[in-house]
This record gives C-alpha cells, sequence and structure tokens, in this order.
C-alpha cells in the first residue's frame, strides 16, 4: 500500500493541470495491465480561477490584502459594506447579530471557516442581505500557519454548474445555463493573518468572554463591527478545462451487467494527500487484488466491479456528477452501489460513515470482520456494539462525495473515514499542507495500518455487494427511516390543521402510501428469506425487486436541470419530507403533499413483486 501511495502522491494536482493529466494516464495504463479494459470519460467545463492580471483585493482603510486563496464561483465585482465578524455564518449566529441590533444588510460578513460549507455560508449572508463575504481560518478551529492560504467553492450544488442536470460533453448545443445554487454575491477567503488585522479595527459591540463567536486569534478582542467599510474585488474568470474520469472493470461471470462502483477523486487544491492520494492508492490497490483473485485463485464475482478515478472533485464533485448526468436514464439499473474512497484516513481516534440506510446491515456485518487499526477488537466491538448507529452513522451532506450517487441517481451509497475524534472534518482540507507528513503525525505514524483497513473496509463490502446470490440489504432499517419521515409529516399536517392555519388535508392518502412501502419492503424481506439461491432466474428477478428500493424515491414530477437532488428522503428542496415537516408555506405544502403521497404509492409499485400485492388493506 505504501508503494502505491508514493506512485499517486504528486505535490500539484489541480484540476486539469499537468499533475491531474499525468495521474489520469498512469491509472489508465494501469488498469491496462490488469486487463481490467479501461475506458475514458470527458466534459469540457468552465471553472474559476483567478485573474493573473488582475488579482483579487480587499482593501480596509490604508490596508490592501491580495490573497492567493479564491473561492471558485464566486461572482466578479467590487462591494463596499460595513465590515461586520458573523462568527460562521450559521441563521443562528446571523440571528445573534440581529438581537445586537447589527446590521447585516449591505454589510461585508467576516466569517470563519467550519461547521457548515462555504456555500452554506455565503447562502445564509445573501439571504439576510449581505452584500459580500469574507471568510478565514481561525486559529481555535485550524491551529496552522497564519498565512496559510485557503481554497474552495460556493456552489450549493454539484457538478457544473453551467450544465445543472445534463452533462458537459463538447458537442452539447445546449446554450449555457445556470444552476440555481450559484451565489449572486461575491465571497473571497483570507488568510488567519489577514483577519487578525480586520479583527483588530473592526470597531462595534465588544463580545463577552463566553460568547461562541469568540476564536483563538492572539492580540484580538472580538467585535461585531458594524462601524467602518471594507472593498472587496473578486476579478476570477472562467476557463475552459477537460475533466477526464478513467475507468476499469472486473466483469462479472454471471450477471455482468450489474456493477458495484467504488470511486475515489484524483484532483485537489494542493498536495491532496488524505483527500485524494490515500483514495487513489486505496482504489489502485483493491483492483489489483481483486484481479489476482480471478485469475490466480479463480474468484468468480457474479456482478461487475467498476473501478472509478474521478477528476474535478474540488470543484463540488464535477467528474463524478458528469457521468452520472450522462447515463442518467439507465445507471440506477446497472449500478447498485456506489462506494466512496475519498477521505478514508483523516486522522485517529474513531470511525464514521453516512450510507443509504439498505447499506446499515452489511455495514454492520462488515465492520464485525475488520479489526480496529491498533487495538485487538473489531471495528464493530471498537464502535460500541450494538450502539454502532448512534455513534458511527452521520448524515449524508451535500458536499459528501457519495451523495450526488444516492440524492441524484438513487444509487445505494456509502462514504466512510477514520478521524480524529471530536473531529468534523480534515484540518488542512482546502490548503496546501494536506500532506504526508501531516496525515502521519495525525495518525501517529499509523497511515499505513489505517490505509489498509480501509482497503479491507471497501473491499469486502464491494466483495460481498458482489459474489452474494442476493444483493445484501437492510429493509429494517430502510423501512424504519421512510417510516419516520412520513411521521413527521404528518404529525406537523395535524398540527397545522387544528390551528386552522392548513384546510382541505386528506391524510388518508398519505397514510396508505407509507403502509403500502412497508408492505412493499415487507415482502422483499420475505423473499429474501425464502428465494432459492440456486435458482438463477429467481434471484435476478429479486434483485431487481431490490434494485428499484432507493430509485423509486426519486421524484419524476421534479425536473433535474431544476432540482437535481429529487430523492424524496435525501435530496434538497421543497419536495423533500424533511422540508414539508418544516415549511410554513402552506400552498406550497398542499402541493407538495400531494406528489410526495403520489411518489410513495409508485415506490410500492415499483418494490412489489406483483401489482396486486400493494393494494390498500383496511
Amino acid at each position: 500500500m505504501r508503494r502505491y501511495r508514493t506512485d499517486f502522491d504528486l505535490p500539484k494536482r489541480s484540476t486539469g493541470s499537468e499533475g491531474d493529466v499525468q495521474l489520469g494516464n498512469r491509472i489508465f495504463e494501469r488498469f491496462q495491465k490488469l486487463h481490467m479494459d479501461p475506458w475514458s470519460h470527458t466534459h469540457s467545463v468552465l471553472l474559476p480561477e483567478p485573474d493573473s492580471q488582475r488579482p483579487n483585493r480587499v482593501v480596509f482603510g490604508s490596508t490592501v490584502f491580495e490573497p492567493i486563496g479564491y473561492l471558485a464561483y464566486s461572482p466578479a465585482g467590487q462591494v463596499e459594506g460595513r465590515l461586520v465578524y458573523g462568527n460562521y455564518g450559521r441563521l443562528q449566529d446571523l440571528d445573534i447579530l440581529q438581537n445586537n441590533n447589527i446590521e447585516v444588510n449591505g454589510s461585508v460578513l467576516l466569517l470563519r471557516t467550519g461547521k457548515i460549507s462555504f456555500a452554506e455560508q455565503l447562502d445564509n449572508a445573501a439571504t439576510r442581505g449581505a452584500s459580500a463575504v469574507l471568510i478565514y481560518p481561525d486559529t481555535k478551529d485550524y491551529n496552522y500557519n497564519m498565512n496559510t492560504p485557503l481554497y474552495g467553492h460556493v456552489h450549493l450544488g454539484l457538478g457544473d454548474p453551467y450544465s445543472p442536470g445534463f452533462p458537459s460533453f463538447y458537442h452539447s448545443q445546449l446554450r449555457p445555463t445556470r444552476s440555481s445554487g450559484l451565489p449572486k454575491i461575491p465571497a473571497q477567503t483570507i488568510t488567519a493573518s489577514n483577519a487578525t488585522i480586520l479583527l483588530q479595527n473592526i470597531g462595534g459591540p465588544i463580545l463577552s468572554t463566553n460568547s461562541s463567536f469568540i476564536g483563538g486569534l492572539k492580540s484580538v478582542i472580538y467585535r461585531l463591527g458594524g462601524q467602518k467599510n471594507v472593498t472587496v474585488e473578486v476579478n476570477n474568470i472562467l476557463v475552459t478545462k477537460v475533466v477526464r474520469n478513467v475507468f476499469g472493470v472486473i466483469k462479472g461471470f454471471v450477471d455482468s451487467d450489474r456493477a458495484v462502483v467504488l470511486g475515489a477523486q484524483r484532483d485537489a487544491w494542493g498536495k491532496g494527500y488524505s483527500k485524494a492520494t490515500v483514495g487513489t492508492s486505496v482504489l489502485m490497490q483493491l483492483a489489483k487484488v481483486v484481479r489476482e483473485m480471478v485469475d490466480k485463485d479463480h474468484f468468480r464475482p457474479r456482478r461487475s466491479l467498476v473501478f472509478a478515478s474521478w477528476s474535478a472533485g474540488e470543484y463540488g464533485n464535477i467528474g463524478a456528477t458528469e457521468w452520472l448526468e450522462s447515463y442518467m436514464s439507465s445507471v440506477d439499473r446497472s449500478v447498485f452501489t456506489y462506494i466512496s474512497l475519498d477521505g478514508v484516513v483523516m486522522g485517529l481516534g474513531t470511525f464514521v460513515a453516512s450510507a443509504s440506510p439498505l447499506l446499515y446491515g452489511l455495514l454492520e456485518r462488515t465492520m464485525k470482520e475488520v479489526q480496529d487499526p491498533f487495538d485487538g477488537g473489531s471495528l464493530y466491538d471498537m464502535m460500541g456494539k450494538s450502539d454502532w448507529v448512534a455513534n458511527v452513522m452521520r448524515p449524508m451532506l451535500l458536499d459528501d462525495p457519495a451523495y450526488p450517487f444516492l440524492a441524484f441517481s438513487g444509487i445505494p451509497s456509502v462514504s466512510f473515514r477514520f478521524i480524529s475524534k471530536n473531529a468534523e472534518s480534515y484540518t488542512y482540507y482546502g490548503t496546501n499542507l494536506d500532506s504526508r507528513d501531516h496525515l502521519n503525525y495525525n495518525t501517529n505514524q499509523g497511515t499505513s495500518k489505517m490505509a489498509a483497513r480501509a482497503a479491507q473496509m471497501a473491499g469486502l463490502m464491494a466483495l460481498r455487494l458482489t459474489y452474494s446470490q442476493v444483493l445484501e440489504v437492510d429493509t429494517s432499517h430502510f423501512s424504519s427511516v421512510v417510516s419516520a419521515a412520513v411521521r413527521r409529516v404528518y404529525k406537523r399536517i395535524l398540527s397545522l390543521t387544528k390551528l386552522g392555519t392548513l384546510k382541505d388535508v386528506d391524510l388518508t392518502w398519505l397514510s396508505e402510501g407509507l403502509g403500502s412501502c412497508i408492505r412493499a419492503a415487507g415482502s422483499i424481506t420475505t423473499a429474501i428469506a425464502n428465494t432459492d439461491r440456486d435458482n438463477h432466474e429467481a434471484c435476478r428477478i429479486l434483485n431487481d425487486r431490490i434494485m428499484r428500493m432507493e430509485p423509486a424515491f426519486i421524484s419524476s414530477y421534479l425536473s433535474p436541470m431544476e432540482t437535481p437532488f429529487r430523492h424524496l428522503l435525501w435530496g434538497r428542496g421543497t419536495h423533500t419530507l424533511a422540508s414539508m415537516a418544516e415549511t410554513s408555506d402552506m400552498e406550497q405544502l398542499h402541493i407538495q403533499l400531494a406528489l410526495a403521497t403520489s411518489t410513495l404509492h409508485r415506490c410500492a409499485s415499483a418494490m412489489a413483486g406483483d401489482i396486486w400485492d400493494v393494494t390498500e388493506q383496511n
């Protein structure tokens, strides 16, 4: 594994760069040597980068900064406004500003990175009327060199924002469009040193010593500001880049048209050792091991294993999302599971994962077989045994590399990582400090051992899914999650009805839709227990039903161009059950409730073995 990490460790690997191209070629050649029938999938996309002739600038009185780091997809322009310190830029942080009579409207918000994504910070700021945003790494959260540049993107979405919902091909005849997730106000990163100067001179109310707004910058008395003007000038330009995804396949011996995909991004803002090198190394090592199992040990997977190397991951999973958009009408019928290898080793101390509930059982069984990297027990023992779900599972968020597979295409997906205790992410992401030395320090020199455990985790899950006659799914957790989401909506509607806020709503159809879904999932559980494993046709019919479970929750009433993440449970937008459980827009609730209820009935029909299995039961 260590040799593989050396092979794929380059000092520069930004999207479309010489390093990215070199790595793509190297991976393609390795797949060729392993007789994995490699192929490429390319897209032409517009990527933002700083203008070398007109650097981005921040002007505060007589002080002028020209930051090296930048935020991709920030609109270009020059904005002036009162400088206001807004902590992490969460809605609760902005509420505190309002409670202290600090005017956000028209201001330039100074925020520290963390807690939420750059895109969410900017979206919250724009919602409250801010004119621009500056973001810096506070030493309380990121204890590294105070002159370290920070990079990222502010697209509240995934994929190429100039071709939302459809692929960016050279031959595309569609006129350029814009994702609704692109920001409307400028944003720029600055260093901790820059932020120190701003905060020392910001003025305004002093924060109490126990305030959650207090950071760790020395020589700074944290104030809310609102008194002095700052000018933010963003001059980023759009440059056409070719994004190349590289694939290799080990074909199944029975159902070769069905596949499990393992993937890792290879690009990074800086060195990207944890972000890209480790994941790419694990991907290639697994490809080599499985190929040897087939050639030397006569291993015969029923289904195919696809190994994918993605580019443009740092700009919002562009490579992976564009691939999904290219095969939107068919990918969910051929790919059952996506296993992400991005960032699988970030630190030492704990193990966390995000996944479709359909894969919870698979995760649990695999954790029982994988050893804790440093103790004698299993990962399952390490993470609390019967309490493993509460200790391990995290919601799958927009910036999760597996998210587009689940929320856009309805493919059961999983991402996982070894990480330091109490850490939310890896400290050095978005900087040039994501190096081998820093990761080794974070793992107490145990990176190799932890990468090997990550490879074992991903490999065992993939082998189970490709070798077993019937796909392993957890219908119990799946049904519980669906039931809980629908019941929250039900409770919300009952409350609104009693208040007289919502009228003319009959919940009978919603209840029947949930009941039909639960019965259909239960019938799959029964079929899994009773299907003859030696009957190939019966197993394939059952697997077809299983593969329809997750995609059935992708709403067919929405345009992928306008609402890419159409999943009723995991998507983003007013159509989701989570949104319906919170909305105060009664007209919208009426519409979305009718569409969601219809989707639930269609889900039941998709999962059922026969149409008479989903008829309403009194």
